[in-house]
């Protein structure tokens, strides 16, 4: 029996990934092992870390980078060149809930969040629906964004507050 030659670490990424073939690729895209998209597109040049997630529709700009264990859900909207840091969350439905009258529950009401050009979230942020982070906003890590963020603002905190402009 003749042993196979062994894998390169890249071999050994393109296994662990999973890609649905409604997935957009833009050209230059690196996607790290144990990613997980399906009916999203990801612009030129965007960097998805390991163990991130990204649901359908959601569009992902230009030279971005997605660090690792991030969830984006359908409804995301990142423009060019933003930051997304490790085990940051993306919300969509503002009342979740299991059931309904006892029953599974099924609908939802989906809420759009948009996340504006060179934008920098910060590891462990969470964001709740329907929100608008601002062109060039920094989120802090750890923030809990439960309303829009001012371009150039800094937020920081639970419920996240402005801490100052950038200049």
């Amino acid at each position: 029996m003749t042993a196979s030659p062994p894998l390169t670490p890249e071999e050994r990424d393109a296994l662990t990934r999973r890609i649905a073939p409604d997935v957009k690729l833009g050209k230059g895209v690196q996607l790290h092992a144990f990613v997980n998209l399906y009916g999203c597109e990801i612009g030129d040049g965007t960097s998805i870390g390991t163990f991130v997630e990204i649901q359908k529709g959601v569009k992902v700009g230009a030279r971005c980078k997605i660090q690792s264990h991030t969830f984006i859900c359908e409804g995301v909207t990142i423009e060019d060149e933003v930051f997304v840091g490790h085990n940051v969350n993306f919300l969509n439905d503002r009342y979740p809930a299991a059931t309904e009258d006892g029953v599974l529950k099924s609908r939802w009401t989906l809420e759009r969040t948009l996340v504006k050009r060179r934008a920098a979230i910060g590891s462990g942020a969470v964001l709740l629906p329907g929100i608008t982070i601002g062109e060039q906003a920094v989120v802090g890590a750890g923030a809990v964004v439960t309303k829009s963020v001012p371009d150039r603002a800094v937020v920081v905190g639970n419920p996240a507050r402005v801490l100052r402009q950038k200049t």
